[in-house]
């Protein structure tokens, strides 16, 4: 199939993106990677009186790392920021997960910001954004704005970029000292969407003892959703946590759907089997940090 006419832009620099989005407003689409948009296009399930192509924006293209964490520009591309080594010491959870995202053709030309803001609750990306407490900085002419990742995400492929804005960079912040990440799913094969995800950090104190665990789901609700199993296991020794406990709470929290790839009871399943196997992925890893 092709895709319904639309007008095409092609901005030479970010002011003139913005100017393009916010003359289309409601009927923009910006590309990026296109990996998702482009076969919405031909599916006709999208139809979008304009498209913004950002491509020509090499200044987006940035992975910064710093101190505080990593940030990922509008541009750049799974692949970029998978290889990148200083992002992968900042944040480790951002290599764990890319690796785990699609196809090695998908990561070389999609991108991190458009993977967010297309925000489906079963992709990897959004669920470690939430994890981590990150942010995505939306811009329009005249203003910019930093939207954190529990407000971002709104609805199943619906998030909290406004017609005329354009996401043009993401946050994720460096994890606390003596802490541990791990990204576990469950496919029908690699590089499908997951039929269940869990994204798991665990942070101990100097004597090896549990201060806070947390986890993401993916593929477990309609956002990406956040539970704190810190009361399971808190102030035990990671070596000899309750883990059973935590994915029991884990379990309870999530609300899957049956689709035709699997029932909400399996995915309910895998919620806890995952969980469980991630917490002691990041225990073991904190511990030994």
């Amino acid at each position: 199939m092709k895709p319904p006419p639309f007008e095409y832009h092609a901005p030479r620099s970010l002011g003139e993106a913005l100017d393009a989005l916010a003359g289309a407003g409601e009927h923009g689409k910006v590309l990026a990677g296109g990996q998702s948009l482009i076969p919405l296009l031909n599916m006709r399930l999208a139809a979008p009186g304009h498209l913004v192509d950002i491509n020509r924006l090499p200044e987006l293209a940035f992975v910064d790392v710093a101190p505080e964490g990593v940030r990922v520009g509008a541009l750049a591309r799974h692949a970029q920021v998978e290889r990148h080594e200083p992002a992968a010491a900042a944040q480790p959870l951002l290599r764990q997960a890319l690796r785990l995202v699609a196809h090695p053709v998908i990561r070389n030309r999609g991108t991190v910001v458009g993977s967010l803001a297309h925000a489906d609750p079963a992709a990897e990306l959004p669920a470690v954004l939430t994890l981590l407490r990150g942010s995505v900085r939306l811009a329009r002419p005249g203003a910019v704005r930093d939207v954190p990742a529990g407000d971002f995400f709104t609805g199943p492929l619906e998030s909290a970029v406004a017609p005329g804005e354009l996401a043009v960079s993401a946050f994720f912040p460096a994890p606390p000292p003596r802490s541990g990440t791990a990204f576990r799913e469950v496919a029908r094969r690699h590089g499908d969407y997951a039929l269940a995800g869990i994204a798991a950090l665990v942070v101990l104190d100097d004597d090896l003892r549990i201060t806070s665990a947390t986890v993401a789901c993916v593929s477990l609700a309609l956002v990406p959703l956040l539970v704190d199993v810190t009361e399971a296991v808190g102030h035990r020794p990671a070596a000899s946590a309750d883990w059973a406990s935590a994915s029991r709470l884990v379990r309870e929290r999530v609300d899957p759907e049956t689709d035709i790839h699997a029932t909400a009871a399996y995915r309910r399943h895998l919620a806890g089997v995952l969980a469980e196997q991630a917490l002691r992925d990041a225990a073991r890893e904190a511990a030994d940090a």
